[in-house]
């Protein structure tokens, strides 16, 4: 079932088990049933180590448990983990086998040290490149923790759940019976919420921390090669990030990185991160910054405040916050967000599989998704503002064939239209006419730009009139010591490839003033407190 050349990885995977494992199915009479036996017995084939057997103990069919004999640790999957959740079974059956992980120690006695009994229970698609982490990070606590327990589950195969639960995006988790929460979530982010006392103590561990050379704030292209310029250099370099990766983490295929002719998202902010790691680099994930205060003096020190209470002081200050998908700003977007409101077509598509729904945006991305969609959906309408279409020409050409997709030009959403639950409509003007419409659809993926991660910065450094960090061809922003880079800056193109070499350029500034300033971050620290 498997291509020879993933079946040889896997083999080679499977050569690091250390315990025995069991593959135990639940299966019907549809044919895939009969897929996933064929993949069970074609796993277990592989390794002395893994035996299958059918039970028929589960209700979500098809469906299979990976268990370590003679224990209760277990992972269960419903449907057929393949697609961008390959990664996921891999991951299961090596970490059910004995092998460790990789994750920070620190992380995973938190897990071990959880009190209370979790079940979850995540819904995927096997297009989404968001959900291998959260599966992931599910799957790795109910091997460490034997309160702890998680389905994923194939919403495209399993519709009439997600129908009934309502799941209109994912991954969209449950914790026992009730919503956890939705999209993209790292394992600290789940720890976080599960381990009162948390946020805290990491807020504490931080407001301790010595002050550094360098303060990235922003883990994305721009952030991670700023850390990286940084420390080899020699100087004491920290990153303070929301999630690393940044936007990155949402993007699909990656094909203009040059010298990696096809990467997805995921995998290139894994790189991103592990190459930092290479590095004598202090990582603080899922730090949101919420203030800069500017040094007082030139040998003096920036504070940024975090959301969580904390401070970090630095010498100096590379900014590279990314940016976020812009939102329509009409009424009802925000309550039907995740309920038909959704940004990431490749993920949530196949939720809407034979429904009605609607692309806002008629640059490449919208074009894209439309006709992404319109392979999926029963009928997909893309509604542009302005009176032409902005996406390249042969896009548009591939849209205008497709029998199941229409065009509305110069057309304003006025309105995301709802029962209390999910979306059931759309309202919308026509700019020329200046006449009101609605529009029965089940969804709405919106498609219309990135806005710059810079709200926080109201204030205290230039902006521009769209909200971008101003900076010169140096990085430097309008605040001394203070340096920018990426998609959160005026620099035009927002490009993965520009943001990693704009965040070369601000680290080499940085170090530049470094030499110039010759005040190390304690004596400056020690001069800013006396």
């Amino acid at each position: 079932m498997l291509e020879a050349s993933l079946a040889g990885q896997l083999k080679s995977l499977l050569d690091r088990l250390t315990l025995p494992i069991e593959l135990v199915s639940s299966l019907d009479d549809g044919p895939k049933s009969a897929e996933l036996a064929d993949l069970l017995t074609e796993i277990a084939a592989m390794s002395e180590k893994i035996t299958y057997e059918r039970r028929d103990d589960d209700t979500r069919r098809p469906s299979f448990a990976v268990r370590r004999s003679g224990t209760d640790i277990a992972v269960r999957f419903a449907g057929i983990p393949l697609g961008h959740e390959f990664t996921s079974l891999a991951l299961a059956l090596l970490q059910v086998g004995g092998h460790p992980s990789k994750e920070a120690p620190e992380l995973l006695e938190q897990v071990r040290d959880l009190d209370g009994d979790f079940h979850f229970e995540t819904y995927y698609s096997l297009s989404c490149q968001n959900c291998p982490d959260v599966v992931q990070a599910l799957n790795l606590m109910c091997v460490l923790n034997p309160r702890i327990s998680h389905v994923a589950i194939d919403g495209a195969l399993f519709q009439d759940e997600v129908e009934g639960r309502q799941v209109m995006a994912v991954p969209t988790v449950f914790l026992n019976g009730e919503l956890f929460g939705s999209g993209r979530t790292s394992l600290e982010e789940i720890i976080g919420k599960l381990d009162v006392g948390a946020a805290d103590r990491a807020a504490a561990a931080i407001a301790e921390k010595d002050p550094f050379d360098v303060l990235v704030v922003g883990g994305g292209p721009a952030g991670a090669a700023a850390a990286v310029y940084a420390a080899r250099k020699g100087i004491r370099t920290g990153v303070a990030a929301e999630r690393f990766g940044g936007q990155v983490l949402d993007t699909m295929a990656i094909e203009n990185y040059i010298s990696v002719p096809h990467t997805e998202g995921p995998q290139l902010g894994a790189a991103l991160e592990n190459h930092v790691r290479q590095y004598d680099v202090d990582i603080m994930n899922t730090q949101r910054a919420a203030k800069l205060v500017p040094a007082v003096t030139d040998s003096g020190l920036v504070e940024i405040e975090l959301d969580s209470g904390a401070s970090l002081l630095a010498r100096t200050v590379v900014l590279s916050t990314g940016a976020r998908w812009r939102s329509m700003n009409v009424p009802g977007e925000d309550t039907y967000r995740n309920k038909g409101v959704t940004y990431c077509p490749h993920c949530d598509g196949p939720l809407f599989k034979g429904k009605r729904v609607a692309v806002i945006g008629g640059g490449n991305s919208g074009v894209e998704a439309a006709i992404d969609l319109a392979g999926l959906v029963e009928h997909v309408t893309l509604i542009e503002f302005d009176s032409v279409l902005r996406a390249d020409e042969v896009l548009q050409r591939k849209l205008r064939s497709l029998p199941n997709a229409d065009i509305l030009l110069s057309t304003l959403t006025t309105e995301v239209l709802g029962d209390g639950n999910k979306v059931t409509g759309l309202a919308y003007q026509d700019r020329t006419t200046e006449t009101s419409h609605t529009l029965d659809i089940e969804g709405v993926f919106v498609q219309i730009g990135l806005l710059p991660n810079t709200e926080w910065l109201a204030g205290s450094v230039e902006l521009s009139d769209r909200g971008e960090i101003v900076i010169d061809d140096r990085g430097q922003t309008s605040v001394p010591g203070v340096f920018a880079a990426g998609d959160c800056t005026t620099v035009p193109y927002k490009q993965i490839v520009i943001a990693a070499g704009a965040g070369a350029t601000a680290a080499l500034s940085a170090f530049d003033r470094l030499i110039r300033t010759g005040v190390p971050a304690e004596d400056a620290a020690a001069a800013t407190v006396g």
